[in-house]
């Protein structure tokens, strides 16, 4: 492949990326987002509930 065809095509998906970057996400997605992180930092703090706690004494 001709070394300015290749720079071309990596030119114009980098503006692509670029321009998929800026543009705002939809409402869902933001939500989403926010849920799976919100989730995520309840199963860490569940976790860590459980790994602290102490042994049942028999």
């Amino acid at each position: 492949m001709n070394p300015d065809i290749h720079l071309a095509l990596h030119h114009t998906r980098a503006a692509e990326l670029r321009a998929e970057a800026g543009a705002p996400r939809p409402l869902r997605t933001r939500q989403a987002h926010r849920l799976r992180a919100r989730l995520g930092w309840t199963l860490v703090e569940v976790g860590l509930r459980l790994a602290t706690r102490p042994a049942a004494a028999h």
